[in-house]
């Protein structure tokens, strides 16, 4: 073994990398997630939405590189990951005019009444 922890015989074109700091990581997403519940108190929706979603952004990009080891791994894969969400978004934005949409041939509007739903009887 040597000196990074790796052994010697990990394979060809291995390279020895020193592990992120997992502590502070999670010390930053744990701040994250401070700053993503005193948001909304606040009281300023536009500040609440765009504060949301830039932490939610920070968060996953956080999580995907480094407990996800995305970080260090070869580009193909981060090209790969890119084209999944390319083709997440391309279906969403496929499927979301049907999905989304409160009027149509066979749509029906049915409320919500209250006591409509009996609870269950033990």
């Amino acid at each position: 073994m040597s000196d990074t922890g790796h052994s010697a015989t990990a394979g060809p074109g291995a390279v020895a990398r020193a592990h992120p700091n997992y502590v502070m990581v999670w010390a930053i997403l744990l701040a994250l997630l401070v700053v993503s519940i005193l948001g909304p108190m606040i009281g300023i929706f536009w500040v609440t939405l765009i504060t949301a979603f830039v932490v939610a952004v920070i968060k996953a990009l956080m999580v995907a590189a480094y407990f996800m080891h995305l970080n260090v791994e070869r580009t193909y894969i981060k090209y790969l990951l890119f084209t999944i969400l390319i083709l997440m978004l391309v279906l969403f934005a496929g499927v979301a005019p049907d999905v989304m949409k409160r009027a149509g041939k066979n749509w029906e509007h049915v409320p919500a009444t209250p006591g409509a739903v009996e609870p269950p009887r033990h």
